[in-house]
């Protein structure tokens, strides 16, 4: 591989502010904010709106979708 040419690959913490949760991965992601990880070091800190600990699928918190509504949409666009 060439030298210099590929970002650099590293520790970089993930936090999800609406569901209070935090996790450490390696990305090349940049950030300008830092945090003090619970193994005594500072790492680049990335906010995202959503994660796995807010995610209706993973959490099973789904909306109710008014599918009975989309369902006469469709049938009275298209036909049966």
């Amino acid at each position: 591989m060439k030298k210099g040419l590929h970002p650099d690959y590293r520790p970089v913490v993930f936090r999800d502010r609406s569901a209070d949760f935090t996790f450490l991965t390696r990305s090349t992601a940049t950030s300008d904010k830092t945090v003090e990880w619970t193994d005594g070091n500072v790492y680049p800190v990335i906010d995202v709106d959503v994660s796995s600990a807010s995610h209706p699928f993973y959490t099973g918190r789904n909306r109710t979708l008014d599918t009975a509504g989309r369902v006469e949409r469709f049938n009275q666009r298209y036909g049966r």
